[in-house]
């Protein structure tokens, strides 16, 4: 297993995992920083400060108890639903892509595509925040038409790599691609 540093897109530090099980099956995971509890103090501490201003205006004691579950419910909501800690990708050349997205609450969402309905994996651009930022995709195959794309998938929502980061990666799903195709191409002759 390999590490190797990188930034994401707004600036943050990342860390990109490589792992080599076969020529043609190769994981990359993206890991996320973890939950600072500085910026968690601060977003309890403004709420439960707006709330204490509410009561002394009020003097209603709700207000205190209201503030305190919002904040519980809000926590437990961007633990299990907002916040990713790490993105991974697994290209089986002669099976599929897996996509897992592993948020902080322990939650995983896993995706899986056919490598039958995988047309290319790309690095595309897309104008984000008055700016110019690159992700990876994977181009699927329209059913109807063999040279058209019928949808595209993006790589890495939540950690958002820098060019550099995703160049590594598209690298290595270009081997596995170009190793399916060769091996594709070898069988129709036969």
């Amino acid at each position: 297993m390999e590490e190797g540093m990188y930034r994401a897109v707004c600036g943050g530090r990342i860390a990109l995992q490589r792992r080599q099980y076969s020529a043609s099956c190769r994981e990359f995971s993206v890991r996320c920083p973890r939950l600072q509890l500085r910026s968690l103090s601060a977003a309890t501490c403004s709420v439960w400060l707006a709330a204490y201003g509410l009561f002394v205006l009020s003097q209603n004691s709700m207000v205190l108890s209201a503030a305190i579950f919002i904040t519980l419910i809000g926590l437990i909501v961007y633990l299990h639903f907002v916040k990713i800690d790490q993105e991974s990708l697994l290209v089986i050349g002669s099976l599929g892509i897996q996509m897992t997205s592993s948020y902080a609450s322990g939650k995983e969402n896993t995706t899986f595509i056919e490598m039958s309905q995988v047309k290319d994996v790309v690095i595309n651009e897309a104008i984000y925040m008055q700016k110019v930022i690159y992700y990876l995709c994977i181009l699927l195959q329209d059913p109807q038409e063999p040279h058209g794309v019928s949808e595209v998938v993006p790589l890495f929502q939540s950690s958002k790599p820098r060019l550099d980061c995703l160049v590594e990666v598209y690298r290595s799903c270009q081997e596995i691609l170009e190793q399916r195709k060769t091996s594709d191409f070898t069988r129709t002759l036969n």
